[in-house]
């Protein structure tokens, strides 16, 4: 006694991610504290996140923050 059951279909959905992006060069002075609660600010109030943070030997950083573009789509 054979049941024909209905297999699943699986269709992958590519979404494409489009970002954009913010890039902010710390000076060799500024303070670990200051540099987070700057990065905490851009984080809270602008809805950036970190993608890269670039340390170099003399202090000085170099950080780059980015976003989803929101794309409306046409519905009608």
């Amino acid at each position: 006694m054979s049941t024909d059951v209905p297999q699943p279909t699986f269709r992958r959905l590519t979404a494409v991610l489009d970002y954009s992006y913010l890039v902010l060069h710390l000076p060799r002075g500024t303070s670990r504290n200051a540099a987070r609660q700057i990065l905490t600010e851009h984080a809270e109030y602008g809805g950036w996140e970190l993608d890269r943070l670039r340390l170099y030997p003399d202090g000085r950083r170099d950080v780059r923050l980015r976003r989803k573009i929101i794309r409306a789509t046409k519905t009608m």
